[in-house]
């Protein structure tokens, strides 16, 4: 099963609320927390990979403002995955192992979020590499001595060495993890008083409403003319003096160095060469040999009509004779371009 979710009458989820489904045989997961009061209706289908049906639910999420607990504190889970927490159970033993480390009972969990969605990076595909998940709780009851020791500056310098190639220090008593991919790290805890309120921004000052009188404007002047010469002789001259001298240089090689004439010898030669062989045989005066006449029989002398086919192409002849005749052809032809006339002798 697939399945696809979006806000009502949009392309994509509200901000707050993410999607995941890692494989069609997986479950899929709608989690995130709101920002603000409202309503959002989400709209999910699922499609049956095998048969191609199709379901639409639609799921209405109605969120009203609450009371903010005042302290709160987020965690980074390294080896967890965001579909992995999300099951209740899974919650439930992060939340029980977070209230012994705060010291009390009364802890919620706020958010959950993908480290991916917090800029981390995506894990090789490789055994005990996971994505890591942010875990948010909330109390009315103020830090513990443990979580107060995040903000001490020894606790900086060690998460600076820890940076360079050190590894995560546990203080002694502060280790409440039964199972060990449930362990928190420890460099990326943070802590949020929130009930100590933001001053609030200043006001803004009030004027007269009326601009200041400054000089009066002066629209800039039409860019200055450009000249084009420059661009006109890289694109156009260079290419063409190069070409003219490699014209010229070709020039000198076949006419003004000895390599260059003697292949032009060579040339005129074997031309005037074969003008002569085609005149000596067109000015023969014998009828032209019966084994340059259409289906020409070598062994008898005897001409044969050609075969009556609708087909287009040649009509085919014995192998052995098609073989024969070509073999003569190309015997007659060498002795009458070779072999001068008696007349011309």
């Amino acid at each position: 099963m697939i399945f696809k979710c979006n806000l009502q009458n949009f392309p994509d989820l509200p901000e707050w609320l993410r999607f995941t489904q890692r494989h069609p045989f997986d479950n899929g997961f709608l989690y995130g927390t709101p920002t603000s009061p409202g309503k959002s209706i989400i709209e999910i289908y699922a499609i049956n990979k095998r048969s191609y049906e199709t379901a639409r639910h639609i799921l209405v999420i109605k969120i009203v403002p609450e009371k903010i607990l005042p302290y709160q504190a987020e965690f980074f889970i390294e080896l967890r995955e965001i579909e992995k927490v999300l099951p209740s159970s899974v919650q439930d033993e992060i939340q029980s192992d977070l209230q012994k480390l705060w010291g009390t009972k009364a802890l919620e969990i706020v958010n959950i979020t993908n480290a991916l969605d917090r800029g981390g990076r995506v894990p090789l595909p490789l055994a005990g590499h996971f994505e890591g998940v942010y875990v948010k709780v909330g109390s009315e009851q103020y830090f513990s001595e443990c979580l107060l020791r995040v903000l001490t500056p020894e606790h900086t310098k060690q998460c600076s060495a820890k940076d360079k190639g050190g590894k995560d220090k546990i203080w002694s008593g502060c280790l409440f993890c039964n199972i060990p991919s449930n362990c928190i790290t420890w460099c990326k805890t943070e802590l949020f008083d929130l009930s100590k309120e933001k001053p609030a921004p200043p006001a803004p000052t009030m004027g007269p409403g009326i601009l200041e009188d400054v000089m009066e404007f002066n629209p800039p002047e039409s860019p200055p003319s450009r000249d084009y010469f420059p661009d006109y002789i890289v694109t156009v001259i260079v290419p063409l003096i190069l070409a003219i001298i490699l014209c010229l240089i070709l020039g000198y090689v076949m006419f003004g160095r000895r390599e260059g004439m003697i292949q032009l010898h060579h040339h005129h030669t074997i031309h005037d060469n074969t003008d002569e062989l085609r005149g000596m045989a067109a000015n023969r005066g014998v009828p032209p040999p019966l084994s340059t006449l259409p289906m020409f029989n070598s062994r008898t002398g005897e001409r044969a009509m050609p075969l009556q086919s609708d087909s287009p192409s040649i009509p085919l002849i014995m192998a052995q004779e098609s073989l024969e005749l070509t073999l003569f052809l190309y015997y007659y032809l060498i002795i009458l371009l070779v072999q001068p006339t008696t007349d011309q002798i």
